[in-house]
Parts: structure tokens; C-alpha cells; sequence
């Protein structure tokens, strides 16, 4: 998988109510919504400009505090498609994962990679390619690739047993 995009950064413990505001959890049901708030406690201007495959770029502890999956469906759905930090929360990580999301963890190029510049992912060869070099991240494993290819878990899921044919549940409040 190649991505190609503009890069928004953010520092450190960059957590899910500032990605997703708490204040919308029960409210919004749609995550086309969601899309709409995503960061909008840190950066007024995301949500309005963010373009399909720009590329977050973090510090360290990206997503902490609660599990709620819309932190990382409000960046899907806006078109971000990799987030690149210094660390992750745990659960964070994996959400993003489950929703076919490409998070990296790549302290050196974080370091490296300026706000608003256009870096190169190459998820094949572990690779992020910015104004300032080449970094490699490690290898992902095969099944984080199955899923990231399918476009998160339950659309790999769907796939494997036949299902895909199915029409998707609704999406209510959360996966």
C-alpha cells in the first residue's frame, strides 16, 4: 500500500475527547458527522480543510483516555488514512487497525516531518519518505495487512466468510 498526502501535526497525548468531543458521542449516530468535528477543540481549521488522504503526524500518546471508536472514525471519515506518532495508545492503535486505518510508530520521522508538507508512505517496505529523508518503520504483519487491505476488520471478516455480498449493518453511536 502507497500513501501520498499533506501532513497535519500535533504533539503529544493528543487524546480521543480533543479527536472526537465527548459532547458528541450519543449525539451523532453518522460518521459522515463525525467527520465534521473531528479535532475541532485543537484545530478549528481541520475539519474544514482536511482533504482525502492527508496524513496525521503526532507526538507521543496519540488517542488516549476513553475507547471510543469515533476518534478514529472522525479522521477516517474525514479522508485521513494514516496516522504517523512518536507512540500510541494502546487501544487507539488498535481501533485504528479495526477501522482500516494505518497508524505508525516512528519516532525519528516525526521528528523530521514538517506541518503542511506532502510525505510518501510506503506500507510494503516500511517506509516514510519526507523533505528531510527516508525512515523505515517495522514490518507490519500479515494480518495487520489483511485488515488494512479489506479496509478494517469487519469488512475482512465479511469478506473471508462470503458475507461481503450482505448489506452492512447501520452504523448507531459506534462499531
Amino acid at each position: 500500500m502507497l500513501f501520498q498526502g499533506r501532513v497535519w501535526k500535533y504533539g503529544d497525548a493528543v487524546n480521543t475527547d480533543v479527536i472526537f468531543p465527548g459532547k458528541y458521542t450519543y449525539t451523532l449516530t453518522d460518521p459522515r458527522e463525525w467527520a465534521k468535528h473531528a479535532l475541532e477543540d485543537l484545530d478549528a481549521t481541520f475539519a474544514g480543510t482536511v482533504q482525502p488522504g492527508d496524513i496525521v503526524v503526532a507526538g507521543r500518546n496519540w488517542g488516549c483516555g476513553s475507547s471510543r471508536e469515533q476518534a478514529v472514525g472522525a479522521l477516517k471519515y474525514a479522508g485521513v488514512k494514516v496516522i504517523i506518532a512518536k507512540s500510541f495508545a494502546r487501544i487507539y492503535f488498535r481501533n485504528a487497525i479495526n477501522q482500516g486505518v494505518l497508524p505508525l510508530v516512528c519516532p525519528e520521522a516525526v521528528d523530521a516531518i514538517a506541518a503542511g508538507e506532502t510525505i510518501a508512505v510506503d506500507a510494503a517496505a516500511h517506509t516514510i519518505h519526507c523533505a528531510r529523508g527516508l525512515f523505515s518503520f517495522p514490518p507490519l504483519s500479515p494480518t495487520i495487512h489483511a485488515i488494512l487491505d479489506s479496509g478494517g476488520l469487519i469488512p475482512m471478516l465479511r469478506k473471508r466468510f462470503g458475507a461481503e455480498h450482505l448489506p452492512m449493518p447501520e452504523i448507531k453511536g459506534g462499531e
